[in-house]
This record gives structure tokens, sequence and C-alpha cells, in this order.
């Protein structure tokens, strides 16, 4: 089926309203940014938030997918009867079953398609009185398979006469090229050149909460309970696979625990539940095993990356050349990594080129800002060797180069740029010119400093719709259909309205995230959801607030303008004398309720808004075992106004506990000589940064460049820049401890080891 972009500037955004309170910009505030505790924390830690595993239903059976063990295979025959014969056994699915013929990933492939084209992909479905007999069912289902050749390695499978993945072969489309000046001529103008290749493996998301769904029919509507980070999304297309109208198909998702993009889309195993529900007339969960979300939810895809880049001995950079290969997977998607070459530093000669494979393993899907983090792996690391070749400091040569519009989109200006500031004060809070001078790169335990700088291009946008309703005793309600995906969107929704309302945050209600409750938003995702949501929040806060005054102004016979609302009074600023408690506002006593309903502005016209960062990084690298211990962190942000401080430093936190991940430990490992097979899916050896791996200090240090322009809030996006460049800083640090240029990741002893064994150095 088709899928919608995960992100709201994937295509041309609507042009909303204008709002009718627009807001002034804030200045000191109350509330917002204040490091205030998730007005749902009772409920997270004492377990009664209920997540779509935690939902029970009356009658309620439990789905198991079977899926191919092959990474290349044609389902010849399924033979279901023994399954069906099984205790507790209610339905199978099978690809002959009345509406399971569904196309899906682009019409490339079909819900159970009969040729798999990945271990992992999906070959029947058995739903059944408990989970047990679901999975012992799996087994009863006789499958006879064809097996066929595989290739799982990007740069193999866009060699000639290597097996194809797709009939069309293995490009997925022709290469994206992006150029601008003239490359040639920039290489010979520099000074010094520099040029590595870099590698980057498969990386998966691995969320706390396992991809599920439960799925009811009431006649024929269908309701669903879903991880997702977007139920407006799931339910557009859960409504295009069954053919059903959008007002027939609720999706709920009131919590959920982590997705990190993966939970962007619609999943197979929600249209399966709805399929087996269906059949059976009973409500049916269905929940993935953590192995198999290591197979057939998404990951960041594998790159293949080549950098040359050139610049003069003052640190202007004359020519960047950048090459990428990357791999989708078996099914259409896209695994660019070059944006930051092309936007991230002034360079007036620029080539950039993103070709991407098919391979026999999962689709790739968005993963906190995909393809960037690779992208910085190559680039930083690029530009610290190009510094070496200059004789200069890495942060000098990058701060030579800090440009304040945007070069690959038509040089549109930034509606504010905190680059420059994010790597000065990052470096000065850090101890950047210190640090580096007493780095130590002789002896067994060496220690080096690193830094590496990041934009996301994202930026939020509409359309998002919010409610604010008032209550006479001065509690209120918002109403908006925002996931909160562990992030405390909800928390700084309410400091929003709080600010503006004066209502204390323990009386606001929230309703969030269901399709038939509450408004219209896009995912939580790409960093968009508080730039795209906090300003609708606001402006229905703002109505409200103007009807409140209003009315009150009538009532008190003075002017609007005079009026002051805060924490359930209403006050004349001229004469403090006059005032009036909400509860007496007769407009609220005679209605009960005001609403006001908030709208997301237009984005500025002609310019970006975009989020920059820069990270710094300490290291000790022991050189006979390759061991690598983190000492100590530094984030700098410019993600505009912060919000709630203490969910901006978790943000930050674990943006760079992922970048250690990405750096030092996780990686897929397929079987690519005998079987194509996943062999590390499972936690135990698929290895995610534990607290064992985060640094004793880790620092946030945030960057408000007071934007007016971005939108009514002044807050861009975190969640991606968080951890975009933190891997590259490691690597730059690690470099500077040993000498070893480590291009491919993970950093993990063996590897590193090896390289202090053969010893190939730069330079």
């Amino acid at each position: 089926m088709a899928r919608r972009g995960p992100y709201p500037d994937d295509g041309p955004l609507p042009d909303p309203p204008a709002p009718k309170a627009a807001g002034e910009p804030w200045g000191e505030t109350r509330v917002v940014g204040k490091p205030l505790p998730r007005i749902d924390a009772y409920e997270r830690v004492s377990g009664t938030a209920v997540f779509p595993r935690d939902v029970a239903l009356p009658d309620m059976l439990h789905a198991a997918i079977l899926r191919c063990p092959h990474a290349h295979a044609r389902v010849v025959a399924v033979d279901a009867s023994a399954a069906l014969a099984m205790p507790g056994v209610r339905a199978v699915l099978t690809p002959d079953s009345p509406g399971a013929d569904i196309p899906w990933y682009d019409g490339t492939s079909r819900l159970l398609d009969p040729h798999c084209r990945y271990e992992g992909e999906e070959v029947a479905a058995v739903a059944a009185e408990t989970p047990q007999q679901a999975r012992d069912a799996l087994r009863a289902v006789a499958v006879t398979y064809e097996t066929l050749p595989f290739v799982v390695e990007d740069e193999a499978a866009a060699k000639a006469g290597a097996p194809k993945v797709q009939e069309s072969g293995n490009l997925v489309r022709d290469p994206m090229v992006y150029t601008r000046g003239d490359v040639d001529r920039g290489f010979a103008q520099a000074d010094a050149v520099f040029e590595a290749a870099f590698t980057t493996p498969c990386e998966i998301h691995t969320p706390m909460e396992v991809h599920g769904s439960v799925a009811r029919w009431d006649g024929n509507a269908l309701t669903v309970w879903d991880t997702t980070q977007g139920v407006f999304g799931i339910q557009g297309e859960l409504a295009e696979a069954l053919k059903m109208p959008l007002s027939r198909v609720r999706v709920i998702g009131h919590y959920m625990g982590g997705g990190f993009g993966s939970k962007l889309t619609l999943g197979k195993y929600t249209v399966i539940a709805a399929l087996l529900a269906r059949s059976t007339a009973r409500p049916v969960k269905l929940f993935l095993s953590r192995e198999e979300t290591f197979l057939c939810v998404g990951n960041r895809p594998a790159n293949s990356i080549r950098v040359r880049i050139g610049g003069r001995k003052d640190g202007t950079l004359t020519a960047i050349d950048y090459r990428s290969l990357g791999a989708a997977g078996a099914y259409p998607t896209w695994a660019g990594t070059s944006f930051l070459a092309a936007d991230l530093y002034l360079c007036p000669n620029v080539r950039t080129e993103d070709a991407t494979v098919y391979i026999n393993a999962g689709q790739a899907r968005p993963f906190r800002a995909p393809g960037f983090p690779q992208g910085a792996w190559a680039l930083e690391q690029a530009m610290d060797g190009l510094a070496r070749e200059l004789g200069l400091d890495p942060l000098d040569l990058r701060l030579k180069n800090i440009p304040d519009a945007s070069q690959r989109r038509g040089g549109q200006p930034y509606t504010s740029t905190g680059l420059k500031r994010c790597l000065e004060e990052g470096a000065r809070a850090f101890g950047w010119r210190e640090a580096r001078a007493r780095a130590e790169d002789e002896g067994v335990v060496r220690r080096g400093v690193g830094l590496a700088a990041a934009i996301w291009a994202y930026g939020g946008g509409p359309p998002s719709t919010a409610v604010v309703k008032l209550y006479p005793d001065g509690s209120a309600n918002l109403n908006m259909g925002a996931a909160d995906i562990g992030t405390g969107t909800k928390t700084v929704m309410a400091q929003v309205v709080s600010e503006e309302l004066g209502v204390p945050l323990d009386r606001i209600a929230i309703e969030n995230a269901d399709t038939a409750t509450t408004e219209f938003t896009g995912p939580s995702g790409g960093s968009k959801t508080v730039p795209s949501d906090a300003p609708a929040v606001r402006a229905a806060a703002l109505e409200v607030k103007r009807q409140v005054l209003e009315a009150a102004a009538t009532q008190m016979e003075v002017s609007a303008g005079d009026l002051v609302l805060s924490e359930g009074r209403i006050a004349s600023s001229r004469d403090p004398a006059k005032h009036l408690a909400l509860a007496d506002l007769k407009v609220l006593s005679e209605q009960q309720v005001l609403v006001g309903v908030g709208k997301r502005h237009a984005n500025p016209e002609g310019k970006i808004a975009n989020p920059f960062s820069a990270h710094f990084a300490e290291v000790e690298v022991n050189s006979r075992t390759g061991e690598v211990k983190v000492l100590r962190l530094l984030g700098a942000h410019d993600s505009g106004r912060v919000m709630n401080a203490r969910t901006y430093e978790n943000q930050v936190f674990g943006g760079m506990t992922m970048g250690i991940g990405f750096a030092m430990t996780e990686h897929r490992v397929l079987d690519r000589n005998q079987t194509g097979r996943m062999v590390n899916a499972n936690w135990h050896d698929y290895k995610i940064p534990t607290m064992l791996d985060v640094p004793p200090q880790s620092t946030c240090l945030p960057v408000d460049p007071h934007d007016v322009e971005c939108n009514t809030t002044g807050a861009k996006g975190l969640g991606e820049p968080a951890t975009i460049p933190t891997a590259a800083a490691l690597a730059n640090a690690i470099f500077h401890a040993t000498g070893v240029r480590a291009a491919d990741t993970p950093l993990n002893p063996t590897r590193l080891a090896g390289f202090f064994d053969a010893g190939p150095k730069e330079g």
C-alpha cells in the first residue's frame, strides 16, 4: 500500500487560516521552561498507565505470525489443516484467506506474499484462545519453500550479476545527485585535500515496548489500540488497506513505550489483527516477540560513504565531494545520507550522490534523524582530517565556515542559527582548548577529545489543531491528537496552557492520541512535535483567554487590554483594586465552558527553521585491548526555547546514549555466506548501551537564539539533533588519542585492537 511521508516537510504544507489571537513572542515565562515533573509521572511509575499491550477485552483472542525462515524464498504451498485442528485455535490467515490480498510496500508486495524477500517476512497468522496456543499452532502450519539466491550487503548488491532482490534489479531508483559550483575547480584551489571511505552498519530501533495492536470490530466499525507514534497516520493507512471510510476506523494510542521512528507507519501486524478479528467476530491481540522486532519493523540502513574535502590554509572550504551507498532492505525506501555535506558548512563547490540498493533484509524505516548520524560520521571525521592537514584546530575550521542560510535549499535564510554559539559556548563549557592540550597519545592508556556538529533539516509546521476548554472552577481541558512517545509531550503542552491561562498543571486534564475524540495532527517524529503542536495549543489557549478578557471587560466596565489573567483571577493592570475571580465571571457560569480552537500557523515564507547542535567528547583508549572508556560528553543545542528543562535534558542525554550505541556497540550481523539470516536478533547478542557505557559526566547546554520567526513558541526540534553528532565526536576523540582513523562502526575492542596491531594511521 502507498506510504505517506513521516515528516511534515515531506511535500507541500497546507496554508492554515491566520490565528484569531497570535500572541506576542514570550519574554520571561512563569511555567514554560521550568524543570517540572511529567503530569502523568504517577501513572507511568505506578503501572496504572494503560499501554496497548495492557489492553484486555472480554472474549479476546491472541494472535501470532508465521515468518519465513529464509533470506530469499518462494512459498510453494501452505497447509494449515493441522493448525486449525489444534486446541484453542480459532482462525488461520493465509495468502488465500478472504480479504488478505492487500497491496504492500508501494505495490511491490502483498500483505502475505508468496515471494519472501527477507528472513522474517510474513507467511501466515494464527488466532487462538491463548498466546501459547497461537505460538504452538504456528509450528503446525506446514509450508513448502523454494529457496533462492540472496544478497545482504550494499556493495555486493550493487555489483553486476548480484542476485536480484526485486525483478527490476537491485537499484531502488536512479542515484540522487546534487551539485553547486565547480567541484574540480574547488579542489584545484585547495591547499590541502582529505579523502577517506567510511562505513556504518545497520542499526535496529529496539524500543522498550515491542510492536503490536489490539483490534475489535463493532459491526462495520473498527477500533484499534496501536503502538504508534501517530494515530491519524495509522487511521488513514488502515482505512486504505481495508477499503473503509475514515469515519469507521478508530485508532487509540494514549501511551506508547518508544519507537524512534519504527512506529511511524502502519505495520502488517495491525492489519493482520484486524482481519483475524473480523473473521472470528472477536477482539484479537497481536504483539510481536522481541526477536521478531529485530527482523521486520525497520532499521537504520547500512551505508558505505566516501568523502573528499578540500580547503585553504586559512580554513576556508573550497570543495566537498560526497558519495553514499545505502541498503534499503528488500522493499522501496530511501537510504540517503548527504544532507549535512551539502548544508552544514559554507562551501561554494559541492557534489553529493546518494544511491540506494535492495538487499535481502527487512525494509529500512526512519530512525531518529534518518541518514544524518551516518552523514555526520563521515563528514565530521573528514572535517577533522582536513583540519589536521591544514594544521588547524578542528574547532577553528568549523567556526570559519558557519552558514546563515540553507545552501542546499536555494540560499533561504534560517529563522535563527545557533551553530556558532553551540560550538563556541560548548567548547568553553567543555574546556576544549585545555583538554586538547593535555591529551595523552603515548603509553598504553591514551586520552583524547573530539567534537562534531550537526543540523537537522526538518522544522515542523501545519497541520495541527488543538482545543482548550476552560471550566467555571478554573480548571481546563486540553484536547490534542499528538502521541507522547516518552518525550514528555503532554507535559510541555500543559505548560503552554498554564502559561497563557494561569491554570496550575494539576488542574489541566489532557485528552490525546485518539482519532475519534481528539484533533488532527501529524505523527510524533522528525523532531516536529513541539514546533508543530505547541503553537496550535497556544493559539487555542489564547482564544480562550481572549474570550475571558472580553467578557470580563464588559462585566467590569474596563478595557480588555488593561486586564491580566493569572491564577484564577482577572485584574486590571491600571487599577489593582478592580479584580474578578474566574468563578464570578458571568459568561462562564452561564455557558459552563469556554472553548478555544487553535491551528498551527503557516511557516515563515522564504525562511527555514532548523535546529543545530555540537557535541564534545573525551575518551580513554587502551591500546592493547582496544577498550574505549567514554569519560564525558557535552551536548550544546540550539533547539530554540527550552519548553521544559527536565525533559530537554532527558532528550539530550538519551540522544547521546543512542549515539554511543551507534558508534561503539550496535550492528546487525547477517550471515552473508551461508544463510543470509540475522545471527544476533536478541538483546543478548545485539549490544545496546547500558549504564556501564554512559559516561560519568554528561552535560546538556541549551543555546537559545530567541527565535521569534520559527513559530509562536520559539521552540525548534530537539530529539534528532540530540543524537546526530555523538558518534562522530567519539570517533574524532579516539583519533586524537591514538592517531587511528577508525572509519567503520562499531568501534568495539576487537576492531580497535586490530587497528593498533595493523597500524593503519592517518597522515
